[in-house]
């Protein structure tokens, strides 16, 4: 099993979702922020692999 297909893209979105609230809570600290702000673009990379797998693997579809 590959790498992508392991991955769970809906659940990288409400991960995505969850880190969005709380960057936006007044409360969060700052280090916090940074830590997400990593994660987040940890998590839309590969969101962008998986999509370009995804288009990849349906071309001959069309």
């Amino acid at each position: 099993m590959t790498k992508m297909e392991k991955f769970d893209y809906n659940e990288a979105l409400a991960e995505l979702e969850r880190i969005a609230r709380a960057v936006e809570d007044p409360e969060t600290a700052l280090d916090d922020i940074d830590r997400y702000i990593l994660r987040a673009e940890k998590l839309i990379e590969s969101c962008r692999e998986y999509l370009r797998t995804i288009d990849t693997n349906t071309d001959h579809i069309i």
